[in-house]
């Protein structure tokens, strides 16, 4: 007989314990590096099916949407199906979805399989924190964390890295051809270990209406904001109903889950004081990440000449410390205030950014990858503490629901933020275009001179006004770099505030 949903079950012991965290955290490390591995390949996939590299932004805004639909599914779909075989469904379907994916003749299709991929990918990464949690005995709850978190922190960084491998020596095709292996063999061992630790399952009604809202709302608003570039925002009449139904969708759902027997989403949740407090930090924080993470890479290979290899190895060194420091601030997280914790991770971030801020055209490799070391260090010590606010006092048998809303708030916000990021740094490399036009008169003597450099290259005047048009575009998007760098780092010393709002956190002796 499955044991109840509520009954706390014993934890895994000796190689059982071992494969089990292996399996899982292979499964997440997939999962969450595919969010991110076709970051560096967004000009090889644009270019090869013929759209442009924003419009490629899709490939990574898709999979995070769907994906963020699908988590706070997690509740109801374990009770439904129980929280072993969902898991490994899930995992069964996110390999096939990853084929298809590969398979893609053009964009449209790569968009639908990589949203059918985030979709069923929803579940993956919250019942692999609650059977990860169910595994270890509770006065090693923190070393799970960390090692979750480690899966979950390092893959966005090790994306752009393999990605950028993958596409530079073979198709881009083969960054979602490689989830195959590692999820069949992922889901035949999860299932091998955790079958006999089903939870009860309760055939509960759907809730369709919720459903429907929640798809409404997120939908249309990642539309809004991806297309809100392209048609001038609020000129645009689709624009504009995109926005009133993402609110009014929004507005109906968060009414309708608060009363409804069933939910979709359980928002009473968000009652708990550091539930609430978490959720909400980690969400802002995790959209900042995401959203530079993008940004540096597209910035590299679109106006610093680098190879998606290159790109990737600069973001690579944030998954060497956090590699390395995740396990100790997981083992020491009960001997620490999660909080301290956190501001420290908050400021380190900023630092980062700042140093970010101060680059120009001529930044050289070891200038722009001495940040990126320096964040591995606020990426050990970020998400573990917040993990630990957001989920202290939880009871087991709200677990699911939890881990899935407060993962629905952050992939939302690292979509959102992506999507964000890429509109206003391209709003502002358009302001700073023009005020750098504006200098390039008959009478500025570095303009002339440039011209005459030209043409004594043998370049025609309109060829010499292009080429110093290109320089002038190199360098609004390096200042609009900056912009969004300066912005998100005075973002994260807003937050270090927020994060003392939660109450202290408790922890159960051994």
């Amino acid at each position: 007989m499955n044991a109840p949903a509520h009954a706390p079950l014993e934890p895994l012991q000796g190689s059982a314990r071992l494969w089990g965290t292996i399996a899982l955290s292979a499964a997440t490390f997939m999962n969450v590096l595919d969010s991110s591995i076709a970051n560096v390949s967004l000009p090889a996939i644009a270019g090869d099916l013929g759209v442009s590299p924003n419009q490629g932004t899709w490939v990574v805004t898709s999979f995070g949407v769907a994906n963020a639909i699908a988590v706070p599914l997690t509740g109801w779909l374990s009770q439904r199906f129980g929280q072993v075989r969902l898991f490994t469904m899930s995992v069964f379907l996110f390999v096939l979805a990853s084929l298809l994916c590969g398979l893609a003749p053009n964009m449209t299709t790569l968009i639908g399989m990589r949203a059918l991929q985030g979709f069923v990918a929803g579940p993956m990464m919250p019942l692999a924190q609650t059977l990860l949690l169910s595994s270890y005995p509770p006065a090693m709850a923190g070393l799970a964390m960390a090692l979750w978190a480690m899966t979950t922190l390092v893959a966005p960084v090790m994306g752009p890295l393999l990605g950028g491998w993958i596409t530079d020596q073979m198709h881009w095709g083969w960054i979602f051809y490689i989830n195959v292996p590692v999820g069949l063999i992922a889901a035949l061992i999860t299932w091998t270990i955790f079958k006999k630790r089903e939870t009860q399952r309760q055939k509960l009604p759907i809730d369709t209406v919720g459903l429907t809202l929640l798809v409404l709302a997120v939908g249309c608003l990642q539309i809004m904001l991806d297309r809100g570039k392209e048609l001038d925002w609020f000129h645009s009449s689709e624009i504009i109903a995109l926005g009133l139904v993402a609110l009014i969708g929004g507005a109906f759902f968060v009414v309708w889950e608060l009363t409804d027997k069933h939910p979709v989403v359980d928002l009473k949740l968000l009652k708990l004081h550091n539930f609430r407090i978490g959720s909400i930090c980690l969400a802002i924080a995790y959209s900042l990440f995401i959203g530079n993470l993008v940004l540096l890479p597209l910035w590299l290979q679109q106006f610093m000449g680098y190879t998606s290899t290159q790109a990737g190895m600069l973001l690579a060194p944030v998954g060497l410390f956090a590699i390395i420091l995740s396990p100790l601030v997981g083992k020491n997280i009960q001997k620490s205030d999660p909080r301290v914790l956190a501001t420290f991770a908050f400021i380190m971030f900023s630092v980062v950014l700042f140093m970010r801020a101060h680059f120009n055209t001529q930044a050289d490799f070891a200038t722009i990858m001495l940040p990126t070391i320096v964040q591995g260090i606020a990426v050990a010590f970020f998400f573990i503490p917040l993990s630990t606010i957001t989920l202290n006092g939880i009871p087991p048998h709200l677990m699911a629901s939890a881990s899935g809303l407060s993962n629905f708030m952050r992939i939302v916000g690292g979509a959102f933020g992506t999507s964000i990021t890429i509109t206003l740094w391209q709003d502002r490399a358009a302001v700073h275009h023009a005020e750098l036009t504006e200098l390039l008169t008959r009478s500025n003597q570095a303009a002339n001179s440039a011209l005459a450099g030209f043409g004594s290259m043998g370049m025609s005047q309109e060829q010499g006004l292009a080429s110093i048009n290109r320089m002038v575009d190199q360098q609004a998007f390096m200042l609009a770099s900056n912009d969004i760098f300066t912005g998100s780092a005075l973002i994260f010393l807003i937050l270090i505030p927020m994060i003392w709002f939660a109450k202290p956190v408790t922890y159960q002796k051994p």
